[in-house]
């Protein structure tokens, strides 16, 4: 499986440390986010995320700013993407059995590095219910086709 992962300037670590932690477990990781610590902006690499998704260049994607709030805005502005913020597992876990979300979003200001673990593992180890959720989950892409 192949995962992208996006950062701006506040996430370099953060990302560098998930993107170390995803190849050790096998998965292979398309690094889309900055490795400069210039100031940037994060809405370029939340769309190369969610464009990576779409395109079918990465399975799944995770995005990483100062909250993940705003790198997940631009994500979800890509046509197909479910981009969810999450600072505990448990929200990972069902953003992926109830939302189907593709992309998982957090905040390198406001999660350590450990639970940003917990939260990537728990979210790759979930999977889509389908189900009364497929319904909804179709009335939030109708939501994105008007």
């Amino acid at each position: 499986m192949k995962i992208a992962i996006g950062n701006d300037h506040t996430a370099i670590e953060m990302k560098q440390e998930i993107q170390k932690f995803l190849e050790e477990q096998g998965y292979e990781v398309l690094n889309l986010g900055t490795d400069e610590a210039v100031s940037c902006d994060y809405p370029i690499y939340g769309e190369k995320v969610g464009r990576a998704v779409v395109d079918g260049q990465a399975d799944l994607g995770i995005a990483i700013c100062g909250t993940g709030v705003g790198i997940s805005l631009a994500a979800n502005k890509v046509k197909g993407v479910r981009a969810c913020v999450c600072s505990e597992p448990y929200t990972a876990k069902l953003s992926r059995m109830h939302n189907d979300s593709n992309v998982l979003a957090f905040g390198a200001r406001v999660i350590g590095v450990e639970m940003a673990k917990m939260i990537t593992q728990t979210w790759l180890d979930a999977s889509f219910e389908g189900g009364r959720h497929q319904r909804r989950v179709d009335m939030i892409m109708d939501i994105e086709n008007k």
